[in-house]
Formats: C-alpha cells, structure tokens, sequence
C-alpha cells in the first residue's frame, strides 16, 4: 500500500479556525464537502485500513474522489459517504480505498536493502541440497505495482538461483487490488525499465508491442500476487525469511503500527529480516527486533 507525497491544505493555528476554514466549501467546488464529511470518512478508512488522514488532507481525498461522484451521479460528497455506508455499496469500498491509496515505487528503491539481502540472506542458501538454507520465504507487504517483488526476485536469481538447490517463494500483497493486478500482470514502460540498465533490462524483460516489456516467466513463477489488507486476519502462516514492508507504515498511528509490527514479528523466523521506509523506525518500540543497518531490523534468534 504502499507511498508518496500528497497534496497539503495549510493548516490553520486552531481547531476553531480549522474548522471555520475548512468546513466552508470554495466556490469553485462542484461537490460540497465539509470538514464533517472528511472526518467521517477519514474515520471509515481508518477503521478499514489503519491509514490515518489528517484534516489537512481534504483537498487530496476531494480531488481523487469528484470523478466517481459524477460517474455515480451523485450531487453531494453526504451522498456518497452515505452511499458507501450502506448495504447496497459494499462493491464501492474497494473502490474507495484504490482511490485513496498511493502507490509510487520503482525497481530496486533504496538499493541498499537488496544488497543486504544477497550478502546475509541469499549467501546461506544451500548449494548441494543438504547443507545451508534449502527453502526461503519473501514477503513484500505493501508491493504496489509489482516492482519490489520483482526486484527481489532479480537479486534473488542474479545471486543464487543458478547455484542453489533451494525452494524459493515470494508472497507480494497490498490492499489495493488494481496495483496488484497490474504486478501480476508484469508488464512496464519502456520508462520504468531504462533504469535497470540494458543488461539486466533484456535478461529479465522481453519487448513487447506499444512500448511496453513484460517481465520473463523465470521472475513471476516464483512471485504469487495477493490483494491483503494488513489490519485483516493474514491466511499466510510463514514462517518468512525476510519480510518488505516499506513506506506503508508511515500512513498509520502508532497504535496500529505497534500492533503490525509484532504481528511481522510472529511471522517471521528466527534471525529474519525486516525492511522498511527510509523515513520510518521501530525504535520507539519494544520489540524482538535490533537494529543491523540503515531501516534493516533483525529478529532475534
């Protein structure tokens, strides 16, 4: 889930003024939208997902939602919050979370962390079937359009799949179920590919009609793409090796962090790895994880 920057509304000095500010509705809206309706549905996302939207963010929720409202004909964002409340718009949650989730990645993000991978986890994977590592689990929590998981499965056969006798599985989620649809998929930009350089481009990508390349079946048998919302009950039951949750947890409270981060914990085997955003921590937190690197935490062993 996730990711990026969003549009700000300059905060006002006090809750009074906030709320005189941002409850009136600017001329040039075609939808009324006052800071009573954000706050419901901000309390509705966050009850769905843990992602928490602060008032300053009700220009960036009204901008991505207006074009559904006039799709489903609606005059009113208390129409449409009072849509997707009821029974008959179940089928629009999905569709409302999409539209409010950001999802801004790219291959091999914080390079850093894939080069930790093939030097402490990747290099005890076992080479005759017998000694070492002989099967490993990956989780990226929170893929977005598919290019962490294939990053990792890149650095994964770059290192060690022509050596190793290992069974290797890589679990990519995230709660929105168009970007997980769109990894599945593994077909790219010419523009989203040109940075991995040419080699490592026609190795693991092939060339396709209308500028696109899709990526080779060596990456995706190893990858299973799944729509998950992290606050659900997780039908994986590990343990994992590693686990990629990154710049997801920066759109929680700290409650609902706390609680997923343990929740990595329980999943996670021994001595495993978790990696995550380069601007959060978990070290405000009591946890079985120590700090081994740059947003690279160990579980304890």
């Amino acid at each position: 889930m996730k990711k990026t920057s969003r549009g700000d509304l300059a905060a006002a000095q006090s809750p009074g003024v906030a709320m005189a500010a941002l409850s009136t509705t600017p001329e040039h809206r075609e939808f009324p939208f006052t800071l009573k309706e954000y706050r419901r549905l901000a309390a509705f996302i966050h009850g769905r997902t843990g992602i928490t939207l602060p008032d300053h963010k009700i220009n960036m929720v009204y901008s991505r939602l207006t074009r559904r409202l006039r799709e489903l004909g609606f005059s009113a964002f208390s129409e449409y919050c009072d849509y997707y409340s009821s029974p008959e718009g179940e089928d629009e949650i999905e569709y409302l979370i999409n539209a409010l989730t950001t999802n801004l990645t790219r291959f091999f993000r914080e390079k850093h962390h894939f080069d930790h991978l093939a030097e402490n986890l990747l290099s005890d994977l076992s080479t005759d079937g017998v000694n070492g590592r002989t099967r490993l689990r990956i989780w990226s929590a929170g893929c977005s359009t598919g290019e962490e998981p294939y990053s990792i499965a890149m650095t994964y056969l770059e290192t060690a799949s022509a050596r190793v006798h290992c069974d290797t599985r890589i679990l990519a989620t995230d709660i929105d179920s168009a970007v997980v649809a769109r990894g599945g998929a593994g077909r790219y930009a010419a523009q989203s590919v040109a940075e991995l350089g040419k080699g490592r481009r026609y190795r693991h990508f092939t060339a396709t009609s209308g500028s696109e390349w899709q990526v080779r079946p060596e990456l995706r048998r190893i990858i299973a793409f799944k729509q998950l919302n992290l606050l659900d009950s997780w039908p994986m039951k590990g343990p994992f090796d590693a686990i990629f949750c990154r710049n997801v947890m920066i759109y929680f409270d700290n409650p609902t962090k706390a609680r997923l981060v343990q929740r990595f914990a329980d999943l996670l085997a021994p001595g495993g790895w978790l990696y995550i955003g380069h601007s959060e921590t978990i070290l405000d937190q009591k946890t079985v994880f120590r700090l081994r690197g740059p947003t690279i935490y160990q579980k304890g062993t």
